[in-house]
């Protein structure tokens, strides 16, 4: 069984969603989502992920704007249960059917073979607990029979609302492992998610909202070149800035006898200083991961403590492409 040819390209189109004439929940949001790639979908809470993913869905209707998928809107596709399958947040299950009664019976309702169902709750690793009350179910036994549920047509399309909820480590290794899979078999992988440690693992790509509007969209490799920073610990802060003279860097000092270089690799940093004769007590490169990107970016909004500084130089706002 496999889903109708289509190129599977989720494409967002200046959306826009405001709710009662004054929330302006999404604000003319563009960004596309490739086949053969795993897109994380990130931002603070209430940045629009959710409403953007209905909209994509055709469950929440635009205020302006298009979202589509393979070309057409959600609402227009050609067998859309085997074209999208999607697992958002508020998934529920009748707690008194199986497992497999719960998907056998989706899989009526959508056209598809009923033996699918045992083939999907193989795939997600609840091939012995199927039979099961879903009443009985952990919470991460839950998140896995949703995912089932939007694998049941065998989908071109993946799109999860923080799929790794529930999940107990070996789980998450798990999902990374099978996120990783579709992607590679050309399918379009898009996930929400607060995990940004696994988003990292996993995604291509990642697109950055706050407050509904892009931020940022690339490759995390794009997004982060040239941020990382060397950081340096001497008791000769002099000699330091001496050594560091008429060189194309960027230095912060924390305090008077750190100082946190940009624009410079390590080895060269630690080249300067011995030819200086500068004695170091440290020396050490601080990478600039998704999480500071993140943080950075949306100025703090998604952590509990002081907001983050501004964004390293070179952001802008939408980024690459």
């Amino acid at each position: 069984m496999s889903a109708p040819p289509m190129d599977g390209r989720i494409v967002v189109d200046q959306l826009t969603k405001v709710f009662g004439g004054k929330v302006r929940a999404v604000d003319r949001l563009s960004f596309a989502v490739e086949p053969g790639s795993v897109t994380g979908f990130l931002g603070p809470n209430g940045a629009g992920k959710t409403t953007t993913l209905r909209m994509v869905l055709g469950l929440v209707h635009p205020t302006s704007g298009r979202a589509t998928i393979g070309g057409l809107p959600y609402r227009q596709l050609p067998m859309p249960g085997r074209v999208v399958g999607a697992a958002l947040e508020s998934s529920s299950f009748h707690p008194a059917r199986t497992g497999r009664n719960h998907l056998r019976i989706l899989a009526t309702v959508a056209g598809l073979p009923v033996k699918r169902a045992d083939e999907v709750l193989a795939l997600v690793g609840l091939g012995d607990a199927g039979r099961r009350k879903v009443r009985g179910y952990s919470m991460g036994m839950r998140q896995r029979l949703g995912l089932a549920a939007a694998l049941l047509g065998d989908p071109r399309v993946v799109v999860l609302d923080e799929p790794a909820n529930g999940l107990d480590p070996d789980g998450i290794r798990w999902l990374r492992g099978l996120l990783r899979h579709l992607a590679d078999e050309g399918r379009t992988v898009l996930i929400s998610s607060h995990q940004l440690n696994e988003v990292q693992e996993v995604a291509d790509r990642v697109v950055i909202l706050n407050r509904g509007q892009l931020v940022q969209q690339g490759s995390i490799a794009e997004l982060t070149a040239g941020t990382d920073s060397v950081v340096v610990r001497t008791p000769n802060p002099a000699a330091m800035h001496a050594a560091l003279t008429g060189e194309p860097v960027q230095v912060d000092q924390p305090d008077p006898a750190t100082f946190r270089i940009r624009g410079l690799a390590a080895d060269h940093v630690g080249h300067l200083a011995f030819v200086g004769g500068v004695e170091l007590h440290e020396l050490r490169v601080d990478r600039f991961d998704l999480e500071d990107l993140f943080f950075a970016l949306t100025a703090g909004e998604h952590q509990s403590g002081p907001p983050a500084g501004p964004p390293p130089a070179g952001f802008a706002p939408g980024g690459p492409a």
